[in-house]
């Protein structure tokens, strides 16, 4: 990227609060804290200060940005800019889970995180991350309150926001176009919409995939991670479950099974019927570039970052296979992974006996951001980077290279009709976001055992969960087990 694209986006931490004050944005009941004024509250104090000069900023990113490239490209334009003060930005050389509360105490852990609203808002009991004043944030007004939401928390009677959105994630359908059958337009176009019935809805998937199988015993239809409760999740919540009650903020009330969140958990498991033993654990994630680029797997579910790894293995597999030069098979990888919002599922929940009613499946989903370590020694210049960071020309780029769903509105505005779905559905409340709760670590663990029993359950002599009312105990179990680990074990 070249410098001089970024240059109009330099000090925009340091230009005046009426600037991009709360006057000028659409999202006043967003406001974190609305009833003081932030230049004068004291929790903001240290970030109204002078900008620190000759500093090191630490910034923990997501594996997928280092990888592609985007990363690289952020700080480039970031430390140009920001030369003449003396102030770095590096890459924190972390890893993207890194644990804050264990090093932020110590001093050796990153300034600046880039992280899902749940593992940010989970360092917010213990004053992990800091609060940060959103009059000093250029992006404010073209985000939308939905995703200013996942980062807001009440302390002390007071609210507060502590991350900056940047992009929604939420699992997509990404499939091989080139893997479809030949005869497709006929014979898996029932409505004629130009459109192939096994990508708009799961009852033609669960058939394709069959049949491929069947043709081939090393190739599959559709394979995921059934043990992954960020994508199996969906299905209990299209019939009715959930994680927490009162919109993911009383982790009193925990309930998997609530509702007839049963017909998902039969849905899971007729999946698993049709998926390698990979399914039920972290194999099929881990493999799916590969899987998917070998032609192995002909769908997955996975993020909208993530398709960037699948065309890059693709490009490489057509390199390969084909001979082609790294330009054309880029260009074919980038033609034959198409991603769509999940299929529809039938309403009964029945994959092998599926009633006519199809309905939307609703998926977790989540908002990842950037936040501020409260352990920093460079709070403005943690807030001018995350600045620059979420500027239009920046998260533009972060769009074009990673294929993310972004969450400012201009962006969006201008990015593929399927980020802007995500960006709607987000908007609509058609993707429950992640508990944005210090509890909700609690849930992956046992949430995460349970469907891997479930995954495995079709291969059993004799199944644990072959009835409705198994599977309804299973989800019960699970539910306590996670009540559990938040109010009894260790208290």
């Amino acid at each position: 990227m070249k410098n001089n694209k970024i240059k109009m986006l330099g000090l925009i931490s340091l230009m005046s609060v009426t600037m991009f004050g709360c006057g000028n944005n659409n999202n006043s009941s967003s406001i974190n804290n609305s009833s003081l004024d932030e230049a004068s509250n004291p929790v903001y104090k240290k970030f109204y200060g002078e900008l620190e000069k000759n500093v090191t900023i630490k910034v923990l990113e997501n594996d997928t940005a280092i990888k592609m490239g985007y990363f690289d490209e952020l700080l480039e334009a970031f430390n140009e800019e920001y030369k003449e003060y003396g102030i770095t930005a590096v890459d924190a050389n972390q890893g993207e889970f890194s644990d804050l509360a264990n090093s932020g105490p110590y001093g050796y852990g990153p300034d600046v995180i880039y992280q899902a609203n749940d593992i940010i808002m989970k360092y917010v009991d213990q004053k992990h991350v800091t609060p940060l004043p959103t009059s000093k944030i250029e992006a404010y007004s073209v985000i939308p309150n939905e995703a200013w939401k996942a980062y807001e928390a009440n302390v002390s009677n007071n609210k507060y926001t502590f991350g900056i959105p940047i992009n929604i994630q939420s699992g997509l359908l990404y499939y091989r176009k080139d893997l479809l059958p030949n005869n497709w337009e006929n014979e898996w176009d029932d409505n004629k919409n130009n459109v192939p019935d096994m990508t708009e809805n799961l009852v033609d998937l669960y058939i394709f995939s069959k049949q491929r199988n069947a043709q081939n015993n090393d190739q599959y239809g559709f394979e995921y991670s059934i043990n992954d409760f960020y994508f199996s999740s969906g299905f209990l919540f299209s019939y009715g479950g959930y994680v927490f009650g009162d919109n993911n903020t009383n982790d009193e009330d925990v309930g998997l099974g609530a509702g007839n969140a049963k017909l998902g958990g039969q849905l899971i498991r007729q999946l698993a019927s049709i998926m390698s033993v990979s399914c039920q654990d972290d194999s099929a994630k881990l493999a799916i570039s590969g899987n998917m680029a070998s032609g192995k797997y002909f769908a997955s579910i996975t993020t909208p970052d993530v398709r960037s790894v699948i065309v890059d293995a693709l490009t490489k597999e057509y390199q390969s296979s084909e001979g082609l030069s790294s330009d054309a098979a880029k260009t074919k990888a980038e033609e034959n992974i198409i991603g769509v919002t999940f299929p529809k599922i039938p309403a009964n929940g029945d994959l092998e006996n599926p009633s006519e009613e199809m309905i939307d499946c609703t998926q977790m989903g989540g908002i990842n951001g950037y936040a501020i370590s409260s352990y920093t020694k460079s709070p403005v210049a943690s807030l001018a980077f995350i600045n620059f960071a979420t500027s239009y020309e920046m998260v533009k780029l972060r769009q074009e290279i990673l294929g993310i769903a972004p969450c400012r509105s201009d962006v969006s505005n201008e990015s593929d009709t399927l980020s802007q779905q995500l960006f709607e559905k987000v908007v609509n409340g058609n993707i429950s976001l992640m508990p944005s709760i210090s509890s909700v670590s609690a849930i992956w663990t046992p949430a995460g055992s349970f469907l891997e029993d479930l995954a495995a359950d079709p291969r059993r002599s004799n199944p644990k969960y072959d009835t409705l009312d198994k599977i309804q105990a299973g989800l019960d179990k699970t539910s306590q087990e996670i009540y559990d680990a938040i109010h009894k074990i260790g208290n």
